[in-house]
């Protein structure tokens, strides 16, 4: 008996596919069985072999032409960079995911994985270690990446109302850690010291790049949908991560660390908010059940996580609130916070011991 069509394996797009978490992705699928066929999208041509390259840009309405024959879109096109302007950044985040959404309606293609972040929860010191799934979205809307992925999944929102026949899956991993990864958490541990609010200790969870490409095929697959958190097993204490990492932590009280980084921001001495620094002195930690649930386990574990993140900064240091290398680099973000904070708390201690 002949193989209906609708259990043929999918055709499967990436955008985003020429570097990045999109690389990642699409080099772990082009050789699966599971997919009939992979196309990949991007600006620009990429180096992934035996795949389908389609070179536009995915804000051009165009492209629901150019994937009438696709069967699932995983929508990996979403920069995240730290030193990309805010307002430019969030423009292009917002139109790309509104087009990719649109498009996907527009060319029957029956669904549509987005990845946006576990920040959306929100990190606060009153939350439950971990977060369950179905938490309400708790961030506070700022001008920083965690703002663009709440627009992002309000988009999501519009679209499935929109348009019923579409599923769309969204990805919630922990912290990012890998190859390339470069966020306010990874640039905290390029401080001299580990921030912490008096009165309220952060736990960590990450989630490695492979672990967040394994977790994008079950989704692409079919196999979890609706809104999916993705990271390792359980968390790291505080005094595990300083026994780890070898960084000792300095106290300061919340008001002194949101308001002087709230200034340094309005400043412009660093480019995220205020508010960005919540996702190092609070717990942010999820429960990952869907994806347990359907079978899936973490390759990594925390503590191995970190030990990457760690080897991966080598050579990188915020000082300051400069990240330096082999000339001036960018203002970082967390990081040169916790910096500047540091220097401003020694140097008023300082100022008062002289007075003494």
């Amino acid at each position: 008996m002949p193989t209906s069509k609708r259990l043929r394996p999918p055709v499967v797009a990436v955008t985003g596919a020429a570097s990045g978490i999109g690389r990642a992705f699409l080099a772990k699928v082009a050789s699966s069985a599971d997919f009939r066929r992979v196309v990949a999208i991007d600006d620009q041509r990429g180096d992934v072999p035996d795949v389908t390259w389609r070179v536009l840009d995915i804000r051009d309405p165009l492209l629901a032409n150019r994937i009438s024959d696709v069967d699932v879109l995983v929508h990996l096109g979403t920069d995240i960079s730290l030193d990309t302007d805010a307002s430019e950044r969030r423009r292009y985040n917002v139109r790309a995911a509104q087009t990719v959404l649109t498009a996907c309606a527009a060319a029957r293609v029956r669904r549509v994985v987005l990845v946006t972040s576990a920040m959306v929860y929100g990190a606060a010191a009153d939350n439950p270690v971990p977060l369950p799934e179905d938490s309400p979205v708790a961030a506070e809307p700022d001008t920083g990446i965690v703002g663009d992925y709440l627009e992002i999944e309000a988009l999501v929102r519009r679209s499935l109302r929109s348009h019923p026949g579409l599923e769309v899956t969204v990805m919630r991993p922990a912290a990012l850690v890998g190859q390339g990864i470069d966020t306010v958490v990874t640039r905290h541990f390029e401080a001299p010291r580990l921030l912490v609010v008096k009165g309220s200790l952060p736990r960590w969870q990450f989630c490695h790049v492979d672990d967040l490409v394994s977790a994008l095929e079950l989704a692409a697959l079919g196999q979890v949908g609706g809104v999916v958190a993705v990271g390792s097993d359980g968390w790291l204490e505080t005094d595990q991560v300083e026994e780890l990492s070898g960084l000792r932590r300095f106290e300061l009280p919340a008001g002194l660390t949101f308001g002087t980084a709230e200034r340094l921001h309005r400043l412009g001495i660093t480019p995220a908010p205020a508010t960005d620094l919540h996702y190092v002195v609070y717990p942010w930690v999820v429960d990952c059940a869907a994806l347990r649930e359907a079978g899936w386990k973490p390759i990594w574990a925390n503590d191995a996580a970190l030990q990457e993140l760690l080897e991966l900064r080598e050579g990188r240091h915020a000082v300051v609130g400069r990240r330096l290398s082999g000339k001036e680099a960018t203002i970082t973000a967390a990081g040169a916070t916790v910096a500047v904070i540091g220097t401003a708390a020694i140097v008023r201690a300082a100022r008062r011991k002289k007075r003494v």
